[in-house]
């Protein structure tokens, strides 16, 4: 029996297309091997974080239930923000298409390039909103 853990993964675009790349990111995030794709939150327009000066975000949150592992799961996100033409210039710089494993299950990974539960969690009110909606849907 395959186990599916709950993982919240965090989309943002705020260069072109903003809700056509939350879409095909939520497609595709919806296609991938043992994933289901539950509950998505409302989408929502922040300001952008960091120093660099930029566009508006959409935001939004996803909740999947997925047995990929948290290695394959982020590779896949890596792999639909290069889908989405998502260049790493600038820290903190725009994007087309962002993703973010926020939570996965209980999981604590703590790797060089992956950290979950995801650090800014605390410092970020709109992740701490859409989990809130998320939640109140599974109910």
């Amino acid at each position: 029996m395959t186990v599916l853990e709950r993982v919240y993964v965090a989309l943002g675009s705020n260069v072109g297309d903003r809700d056509g790349y939350l879409a095909m990111a939520r497609r595709q995030l919806a296609s991938l091997p043992h994933t289901k794709l539950r509950s998505e939150s409302t989408i929502e327009e922040t300001e952008p974080l960091g120093p660099q000066p930029q566009c508006r975000y959409l935001n939004q949150m996803v909740l999947l239930e997925t047995a990929l592992t948290p290695r394959k799961l982020f590779d896949q996100c890596q792999r639909i923000e290069r889908d989405a033409g998502r260049e790493r210039r600038i820290r903190w710089g725009p994007r087309t298409l962002d993703l973010d494993i926020v939570r996965y299950g209980d999981l604590v990974v703590n790797e060089s390039d992956l950290v979950i539960p995801h650090p800014e969690l605390p410092n970020r009110d709109f992740w701490q909103r859409e989990i809130t909606e998320l939640e109140s849907h599974a109910r």
